[in-house]
């Protein structure tokens, strides 16, 4: 197998990991009503992952930093594929929380590793479009995974989702074992100096534009499916369709919030993105309260979806300019950033679904992501402050 082949399979892999963590948001409704606990207890799933990637994923691997990456890469897939093999198990609420916590762990690793090695055995001149392929894979859950497994959950139960990831994921193992060459690990960075970097105001700034960005999506997106069959009166084969539709959109608006961000520049593509986002989600807030026409609601959901993950790539260069001597160090408190908003989000859209109604999360979305446009406004004007004063020392 060359190199090339070998970073798409890592992107499989990432693929794997990323339809594990989204896919509860396409099932929540039958794990529920399963489980016998409310939509809102189901949500907290999201959160309860998220949160555990996001704190954990910077320990383990600074803890593993000198271990071989293969032997790393296939021990933290061991641990995904067993907490796939406990969640397909054991339907109890109590134990798949258990699952989920355990599955965490191992994913944050796993996505980490694959990352670091596609860099290293990419062919030369290539290292950022072979981390950009495995990135892809993750964002392809979106796309294939979520529906997917809607649909097998519709057929076979939602039970069936993780045993075929788990059977997925030992295949991977052995695969992964047989070619993947042995990298050395490195130097572990001490999460002292990664922290250290929280105390530029810049820096804080920048990652709360990710937090209230995402946060915001997670809010809405987190109950998704019970949003389209209860509040928009969506049928479950409709349902489906939407899902799809949804993560195609979200693979397009990536491939051309990176290309804006070349053309015009990080300023004009992030805030586009987010008014665009604020714009959708009013929308769909206002439709289905008005005349929720399915494919009327499908096309608002390709407009949010689109706007949504246009600001991926551009917020990723963004926090790299602000600190560009420390751009790995910001790539991974954004990632961890990014995995803590999804948890806030499925918090905060658990206790809005509980306390006030299921039709709300669209409205605290808007609100959360219009909190974001602020902070990037205010981000904005501080670094064009930061260039006048250099210029002013020239």
């Amino acid at each position: 197998m060359s190199n090339t082949w070998k970073v798409y399979f890592l992107a499989l892999v990432s693929f794997l990991v990323g339809t594990s963590e989204y896919v509860i948001s396409g099932i929540l409704d039958k794990l529920s009503s399963t489980m016998g606990i409310s939509i809102t207890a189901a949500g907290q799933l999201v959160t309860i992952f998220s949160f555990v990637y996001a704190i954990s994923t910077p320990i383990m691997m600074a803890l593993t930093a000198k271990m071989d990456r293969k032997k790393l890469l296939v021990s933290a897939l061991g641990i995904f594929v067993l907490a796939n093999i406990l969640s397909f198990a054991m339907p109890k609420f109590e134990l798949f929380v258990l699952a989920r916590v355990i599955m965490a762990l191992g994913a944050g690793m796993v996505v980490v590793t694959a990352l670091d090695i596609a860099s290293r055995i990419a062919p030369a001149g290539k290292q950022a479009s072979s981390i950009a392929t495995v990135i892809m894979g993750f964002t392809a859950s979106l796309i294939i995974g979520v529906p997917l497994g809607r649909a097998a959950a519709a057929a076979f139960g939602w039970q069936s989702v993780f045993g075929i990831i788990a059977l997925a994921g030992l295949l991977a193992m052995f695969v992964l074992s047989r070619t993947i060459p042995q990298v050395q690990g490195d130097e572990p960075v001490p999460l002292s100096k990664q922290l250290a970097l929280l105390k530029n105001p810049k820096v804080a700034l920048g990652l709360s534009i990710t937090f209230f960005w995402l946060g915001g999506y997670s809010l809405a997106y987190t109950y998704i499916s019970p949003y389209l069959l209860e509040v928009a009166g969506m049928n479950e084969n409709l349902l489906s369709a939407a899902l799809l539709a949804f993560g195609v959109a979200s693979l397009i608006g990536s491939k051309l919030g990176g290309f804006s961000t070349d053309k015009w520049g990080v300023s004009p593509t992030l805030l586009g993105g987010m008014i665009l986002h604020v714009v959708a989600l009013v929308l769909l807030s206002v439709t289905v309260t008005i005349s929720p026409q399915p494919f009327t609601v499908i096309a608002i959901l390709v407009l949010w979806s689109f706007a949504a993950w246009s600001s991926g790539p551009t917020q990723q260069f963004n926090l790299v300019r602000i600190a560009p001597n420390n751009s790995g160090i910001m790539l991974g408190l954004n990632q961890s950033m990014m995995q803590l908003s999804m948890a806030a989000g499925a918090g905060i859209g658990g206790i809005a679904v509980e306390q006030v109604s299921l039709s709300s999360i669209t409205w605290l979305g808007t609100i959360s992501v219009a909190i974001s446009i602020l902070a990037s406004l205010f981000l904005i004007v501080m670094l064009k402050e930061k260039v006048a004063q250099q210029n002013t020392n020239l």
